[in-house]
């Protein structure tokens, strides 16, 4: 792949999941796409680019006629670049060239309908009625030879799992990456560091602390300590319901973590006992 700074936006999410030329190769075999199948696709490519048009109709007809397909098919620029580039895909599937150059394709495709807010389950009632027209179309030129079209067809529904195998593995990556970059936002409002004045710090926690966030408390506070060189740390929490014996640990270790870094820690909103086992 080319350099970073000249990468393509499906360039990146690849190489962030990893997709290399090894990888591509393993999901080729996981389908089961050999010589045999790419000899068998040349038999039908003409039939299919000649009819891309139709078929394209297909797909974007059903998400049309569904409530869920309105991300889609109401977007009209959406529409037109998501409708291009499926022509492209019927017309890539055929040509027997499924390496890391067609699986690019294929990415760019589900960041399109990822970024729309297409259901997996839609997406995949779609495709499944574009296999249908597919499947009628090949069968009908081979009216005469029914084995040798359905080997054909049987060839281009590997050719069609591959491709949803990824489509579907993109979506669900670049989903969890919003829900994992949400999660992380929440976290960071959650455990709020603030500068009051120059070198000093207010740390208000309010709700529920448990190992997790007190990892996160933590490591904001030193992050903050570190970035500002905080010589004084207030902690204050009064908006803490329940402080028991396991909370109070997680507060000693924060505090301990900071005094380590060389700030002073002042807390607030404490029970004198629960206030004396952390100045001990």
């Amino acid at each position: 792949m080319p350099d970073i700074v000249n990468q393509t936006p499906a360039q990146l999410l690849m190489k962030e999941m990893g997709m290399s030329d090894d990888h591509v190769a393993r999901r080729r075999r996981i389908v089961g796409l050999d010589a045999d199948d790419l000899a068998r696709l040349s038999s039908i490519k003409d039939l299919v680019v000649s009819q891309v048009e139709e078929l394209t109709n297909i797909f974007f007809d059903y998400l049309a006629g569904i409530e869920e397909g309105r991300p889609v098919v109401g977007n009209r620029s959406a529409l037109e670049r998501a409708r291009q580039m499926k022509r492209e895909h019927l017309r890539a599937m055929v040509q027997a060239d499924y390496g890391t150059v067609y699986v690019e394709q294929r990415v760019e495709l589900a960041m399109l309908y990822s970024k729309l807010g297409l259901e997996l389950r839609v997406f995949l009632g779609a495709f499944h009625h574009l296999l249908k027209g597919i499947g009628v179309a090949v069968m009908k030129a081979f009216e005469r030879s029914p084995n040798e079209g359905f080997e054909a067809f049987m060839s281009l529904k590997k050719a069609a799992f591959f491709d949803i195998g990824v489509i579907v593995d993109v979506i669900v990556f670049d989903r969890e990456r919003v829900i994992r970059q949400q999660q992380e936002a929440i976290r960071e409002l959650s455990t709020p560091v603030l500068q009051i004045r120059e070198r000093l710090l207010l740390l208000p926690i309010i709700g529920v602390i448990d190992t997790q966030r007190a990892r996160a408390i933590t490591e904001n506070l030193l992050r903050s300590i570190r970035a500002s060189r905080a010589k004084v740390v207030v902690m204050d929490v009064t908006g803490v319901a329940t402080i028991d014996s396991k909370v109070a640990n997680h507060l000693i270790q924060t505090v301990t973590a900071a005094r380590l870094m060389g700030a002073s820690v002042i807390v607030t909103g404490l029970s004198a006992e629960v206030a004396q086992s952390l100045v001990a």
